[in-house]
């Protein structure tokens, strides 16, 4: 079992982004690793679930988080601490709190972790399997414009779309640190082939469309994710995602460029 050793750069024009299936892991000697990782609220955290799989998909994700951060800073995994805001953000404290911006999500299959420096970031991962309704949702709660660009689809694309929109505004509003206290429909997304997502807000949001970039990534056929970074558009960003198992191995990363 390896531990965590070189520390790894990250460029203030870079995101990287670690991926793990928490039910591929079935180690026990790497679970118990990760439990001796987490603090006493953690592990209290994690017992309350009720199904072991939910169980689990909380110890590797936040096991996950300690690992990466250890990545690119002198900081024992263990070490970390973490206050949150008024919205329940997650945000590093102690010297490191000013350098590194981290954001966390975790759906069925897969848990991801996009971390960078200074910038506020979010991230958001969704199985575009799951049961239940999709482009209903989007009639209540998307902006207009993303309503009309969902109906105009065929009816065999919504679903896939929804799930473009519903990452990207995930990923906003956790960048944002304000949650769903954000009213989904006062900003859209507008998607164009071979282009980077744009964003544009009603006046009540009080936001630049030009201070925000979003990068898509689709990490399995399942999955469905975005990143979003408070960063001028218009100047360099490189998101570098890559799969893991924490404390055991990680394959070759990849590059997305905004």
């Amino acid at each position: 079992m390896s531990t965590v050793s070189n520390r790894l750069e990250l460029r203030p024009d870079e995101v990287h982004v670690w991926i793990v299936e928490p039910e591929r892991i079935d180690d026990r000697q790497l679970l118990d690793a990760y439990w001796g990782l987490l603090d006493a609220r953690e592990r209290e955290k994690q017992r309350r679930f009720r199904f072991e799989r939910h169980q689990r998909q909380y110890l590797v994700s936040h096991a996950l988080v300690r690992l990466t951060l250890s990545r690119y800073a002198p900081v024992a995994p263990a070490a970390w601490t973490f206050a949150t805001n008024a919205y329940g953000r997650p945000e590093v404290q102690g010297e490191w709190g000013t350098r590194l911006r981290f954001n966390l999500s975790h759906t069925d299959g897969m848990a991801l972790v996009a971390v960078g420096t200074g910038a506020e970031l979010g991230a958001d991962v969704e199985d575009a399997e799951r049961a239940g309704e999709t482009v209903e949702i989007a009639d209540h709660y998307f902006a207009a414009p993303e309503i009309a660009a969902l109906r105009a689809l065929p009816p065999e694309r919504q679903r896939g779309r929804f799930f473009e929109y519903w990452t990207l505004k995930e990923s906003y509003i956790k960048a944002r640190g304000a949650g769903l206290s954000l009213p989904l429909d006062q900003f859209a997304f507008h998607l164009e082939p071979e282009q980077a997502p744009r964003i544009t807000f009603d006046p009540r949001m009080r936001d630049e469309p030009e201070a925000w970039q979003f990068v898509q990534l689709r990490p399995s056929t399942r999955h469905q994710a975005a990143v979003a970074v408070k960063r001028a558009r218009g100047q360099p960003l490189t998101v570098r995602w890559q799969f893991t198992v924490p404390l055991s191995s990680d394959t070759p990363p990849q590059y997305k460029a905004a």
